[in-house]
């Protein structure tokens, strides 16, 4: 892929990203200990930051002022292979400020030391906690939307589903930036040559052959793990699904973007011209970036506040 095909605003930042060693054990562990002590950026001023204890830690994010009753749950990114609440401090407490909402950043158990179900069982304990602390955090049950990034968007897809299937409380959203939803694009070896910045075809494989346990894109998938493998998504609640479209995964947000609507499901699909992955992680103060994240949570906003008063499923 050609600098000139991303947005100019971009290149230079895109030009000095060094290539994720993340194809050997010693490189996933150097960048987990990077990315445990720096993070991404400064949290935003007026928002309490206080961790959580379940054996994997959540972080939670309340706005000084006080909560609107509403809630994110939220779920970082990094391939399944790398990543730590701690990189979207910057994110996460900026949405609680500005959107007056409680957010619950959880963290997971990364591959391939732990495979499926371990990520997804982590986010679903902190979807129990949240709700059983609901009162304790000021938050509405029935006022919580499903979110995250990249590989943790994909998780929170495949979540979102889990919670349908189980059936009790459901989240009233998904907020889904790049989501990584289909291994089979890691199947797709004419894609390699492609060079998809950022995050690449090679990259994809990695990533999926770890957190399923084998090669991706056969012809099953266990349930809940990858989430465009779902043959019925009626029933699910309305979503928010990005992505660039330069990004590896445009394709498969699309096609998702797309059979959530014929499913009956309301997506807003936002294509972002020019944008390689990921870019509201670590280009968050560019023009391209700041106008997605204000779209994004307009759209966040306007969800939970409406659920304030009706919520699917309800009469």
């Amino acid at each position: 892929m050609n600098l000139d095909e991303i947005d100019p605003e971009l290149r230079r930042s895109v030009s000095r990203m060094p290539r994720l060693p993340i194809r050997r054990t010693w490189g996933r562990r150097v960048v987990r200990a990077l990315v445990r002590r720096r993070g991404l950026g400064v949290p935003a001023e007026g928002v309490g930051i206080r961790d959580v204890d379940l054996g994997e830690r959540i972080r939670v994010y309340t706005p000084a002022a006080g909560g609107s009753g509403a809630a994110l749950l939220w779920v970082h990114g990094g391939g399944y292979l790398i990543g730590d609440v701690v990189q979207d401090d910057a994110f996460c407490s900026a949405t609680s400020h500005e959107l007056g909402i409680t957010v619950v950043s959880a963290n997971y158990r990364l591959a391939p030391e732990h495979p499926f179900p371990a990520a997804l069982d982590d986010t679903a304990d902190a979807w129990r906690w949240l709700q059983a602390s609901a009162g304790d955090l000021g938050v509405d049950q029935k006022r919580v939307v499903i979110g995250g990034s990249s590989a943790g968007a994909g998780l929170a897809a495949c979540l979102v589903q889990r919670l349908h299937d189980e059936g009790g409380v459901q989240p009233v959203g998904q907020w889904l930036f790049s989501p990584m939803l289909d291994d089979r694009t890691a199947a797709r070896r004419e894609l390699d040559p492609v060079r998809h910045r950022v995050w690449d075809n090679a990259s994809n494989r990695i990533g999926w052959a770890a957190y399923l346990g084998t090669g991706p894109g056969g012809p099953q998938a266990p349930d809940h793990a990858v989430a465009a493998r779902r043959a019925d998504l009626s029933g699910l609640p309305p979503a928010w699904i990005s992505v660039g479209d330069i990004d590896l995964f445009a394709d498969e947000c699309r096609t998702y973007a797309e059979r959530l609507r014929d499913a009956g499901v309301d997506c807003a699909f936002d294509l972002v011209p020019g944008a390689p992955h990921g870019l509201e992680a670590w280009a968050p103060d560019t023009r391209i970036a700041q106008e997605l994240l204000n779209r994004s949570r307009a759209w966040l906003d306007a969800r939970l506040a409406g659920s304030a008063t009706t919520v699917p499923g309800e009469a």
